[in-house]
């Protein structure tokens, strides 16, 4: 089969999207599919080898630019092509002023107005190139903010459209009216240029059914995947040697995800504060690594203080951003893993690379986390937003190095029958075949 994927850039960060999509490019290609992976924006950024394709559509310098004046909206398709460089286009990410969703409205609203929109150009560009250079069986978009692309996909190429679900809510929610009924009264009417919708959760499709008006029938899910290449092996940095160099007592809690107020570290860090006040943890430190914007800065700026406040400073450690091979050491010098979102999280890729490592994990009890726990039984479930119930839960690990060792052990089994990049594409298949053989 062949398969044109429209993925998006995360603007030079490692992007749990972007990861999940380079990750089923590669297994299906794996499988002898014939894929191309294009990207949208920026360039993507992968810890794994990276399979896009070198050129960027929709680059965001152009988008943007088109977007403020008209006057780029008629400019040769030749200059824009300077502007569409991955070089450029990288370099530019560095100092762009924010992605907050808030500020980001209208160029959300134009995107989706897709051929109606000020950004005609663009997508005249991306079908154009994907009709003369790759006629696909099925395009799919990685997002729903890309449906603005499925319409002229749709009609100049023939073929299904399949979109993929897995977080817009969030970026939604967080837009200003008039923009957010804007978003959402656009992202609906293109509902029924789309063949059919994945999500990687029952609670996402009930979720975005109600919210975007999907009929069920479109409605597919498919077990999020991971390729295991690396993780669970012997590092010589890794799990068991970080523990035979420690202190008795000394526990690691780790976290890996963005690091911002959505992914609740202030959350993970006030349960750290309370276990610490018990003496038997005073030992215990906090691990922290994952991508760290510079409108976030002052939120880690704050945690620090409080660290610093509580006596905790020398406990508390922020490790930056790591590729697949630090990852992978990172999550083996650990003993419990939490990432505790405040939001209803829609895929929990961090939670399988944890288990894929064999640790156990303490999550909130909403949006995919429940569903994933509930199947493996590799960890615990608590309240969301609950720093005692997390510090609790926490302290039950802590205390039990049997049971750490089982939930770990479910959970590496758990992702190995269910949750790889191989099992992943395998699933998706089945959607493609499926839409292909209805059309």
């Amino acid at each position: 089969m062949k398969i044109a994927f429209i993925t998006a850039g995360a603007a030079g960060m490692y992007c749990g999207s972007c990861l999940r999509d380079n990750a089923l490019a590669r297994a299906l290609i794996a499988r002898g599919h014939d894929v191309l992976l294009v990207p949208t924006y920026t360039p993507t950024r992968t810890d794994e080898p990276n399979v896009s394709h070198s050129r960027v559509f929709l680059g965001g310098i152009n988008v943007y630019l088109q977007h403020k004046s008209a006057f780029f909206r008629h400019t040769p398709w030749l200059a824009d092509r300077l502007l569409d460089s991955p070089r450029l286009l990288n370099w530019a990410s560095r100092f762009a002023v924010t992605t907050d969703a808030a500020d980001l409205g209208s160029l959300t609203v134009s995107m989706l107005q897709g051929e109606e929109g000020p950004d005609r150009k663009e997508f005249q560009k991306l079908v154009a190139w994907l009709a003369d250079e790759f006629r696909s069986d099925i395009v799919d978009l990685s997002n729903g903010l890309l449906l603005g692309l499925a319409s002229p996909l749709r009609q100049r190429l023939g073929v299904p459209v399949v979109c993929t679900l897995s977080g817009e809510d969030l970026f939604v929610d967080g837009l200003s009216d008039p923009w957010r009924a804007q978003v959402l009264e656009l992202m609906r009417r293109r509902v029924a240029d789309v063949d059919a919708f994945v999500t990687f959760s029952r609670y996402y499709a009930d979720h975005m059914s109600e919210l975007l008006q999907i009929p069920r029938e479109k409605l597919f899910q498919v077990p999020l995947g991971i390729s295991l290449d690396g993780h669970g092996e012997a590092t010589g940095r890794g799990h068991a040697n970080s523990r035979n160099n420690r202190l008795p007592g000394e526990f690691h809690i780790g976290y890996l995800a963005r690091i911002c107020p959505e992914k609740g570290l202030h959350v993970l860090a006030e349960a750290f504060r309370i276990l610490h006040e018990q003496p038997k943890y005073a030992r215990c430190h906090l691990r922290v690594a994952g991508y760290l914007a510079e409108r976030d800065r002052p939120y880690l700026g704050v945690l620090v203080q409080q660290m610093d406040q509580w006596g905790l400073r020398e406990m508390f450690h922020y490790l930056g951003e790591p590729d697949l091979a630090g990852k992978i050491r990172f999550l083996q010098s650990l003993d419990v893993f939490s990432v505790p979102t405040v939001y209803r999280e829609a895929k929990g890729l961090p939670v399988l690379e944890a288990w894929a490592n064999r640790l156990p994990v303490v999550q909130p009890w909403h949006g995919s986390f429940t569903e994933l726990v509930n199947a493996t039984q590799g960890g615990v479930l608590v309240n969301p937003d609950d720093p005692p119930a997390l510090a609790d839960a926490l302290a039950q690990l802590l205390d039990n190095e049997p049971l750490r060792h089982e939930l770990g052990r479910r959970g590496r089994a758990a992702v190995e029958k269910n949750h790889t990049a191989d099992r992943m594409a395998e699933a998706t298949l089945a959607v493609y075949q499926k839409v292909v053989g209805n059309r």
